[in-house]
């Protein structure tokens, strides 16, 4: 049976992508089966796993109301090894159409009943707004990941965050829990970097995670080869780095 979790951070350009993608790539090099799920209607992770969104025959959307299935959707990424629902702008359409379906916000949690047998992680690409499609997500996973920088801003989204991860508890979905926090785009050379990772270990303990992924160029540039960075230059400190949190990961879940 899949673990499934949300990357997830009502904050933009704290990383989510980059890490659901790289997570992903680096659980296929641990020998997990993993499914990505894109659920931001941008489609960058479906970018970044190598598959053209432009060129979709079926998506995140037709799945989500009700059109297609998972396994007639997904797509494997050649360059990271494992399986993608892929989306499109398409998506942003649900939004408004799910409003009127039944089970509204457990459609995706009832579409990957049917491949659950079939991989031991699935991860979701969250927008990130709180929309009918995060909800979703949230609905759907085991836990939450949280990504996120080590600067002011940060700290402050984090708080609407957990509070909203309280909310989905209490009401649609017992099984959530933030499984952990992990510092990315991390340069120590800065002391608000250091500040604030130092304030995030005081507060969450061991919710956070020990890895700690570096600012990386070479993560940054792969996306434009269609390339997962673990799969782009393996041996860059950023691949390094996610290889080293899907080791974390696979101990922390057996660990539960």
């Amino acid at each position: 049976m899949a673990k499934i979790f949300c990357v997830a951070n009502q904050k933009g350009g704290v990383g989510k992508t980059t890490t659901t993608v790289n997570l992903a790539a680096g659980l296929a090099i641990l020998k997990q089966r993993v499914l990505l799920v894109d659920l931001d209607p941008q489609g960058n992770a479906t970018m970044g796993a190598g598959i053209n969104k432009a060129e979709l025959t079926a998506s995140t959307y037709e799945v989500l109301v009700g059109m297609s299935d998972v396994v007639t959707a997904r797509q494997t990424s050649q360059a990271g090894q494992f399986d993608v629902l892929p989306s499109n702008r398409e998506l942003a359409g649900a939004e408004v159409e799910m409003v009127d379906l039944e089970r509204r916000e457990r459609r995706l949690k009832d579409a990957l009943a049917l491949v659950d047998e079939q991989y031991d992680f699935i991860l979701i690409d969250c927008p990130p707004a709180l929309s009918m499609l995060t909800l979703n997500g949230l609905c759907a996973a085991h836990g939450v990941i949280i990504p996120m920088q080590c600067e002011y801003y940060a700290l402050e989204g984090l708080s609407d965050l957990v509070n909203t991860i309280k909310k989905v508890h209490a009401n649609l979905n017992q099984d959530l829990k933030i499984i952990g926090l992990l510092r990315v785009m991390f340069d120590p050379r800065m002391t608000l970097s250091q500040q604030v990772s130092a304030q995030l270990e005081q507060h969450f303990g061991d919710k956070v995670f020990k890895t700690i992924i570096p600012r990386n160029v070479r993560l940054a540039e792969a996306p434009s080869y269609g390339m997962p960075g673990v799969n782009f230059d393996a041996a860059s400190k950023g691949a390094q780095a996610y290889i080293a949190f899907g080791a974390e990961m696979v101990e922390r879940i057996s660990a539960m």
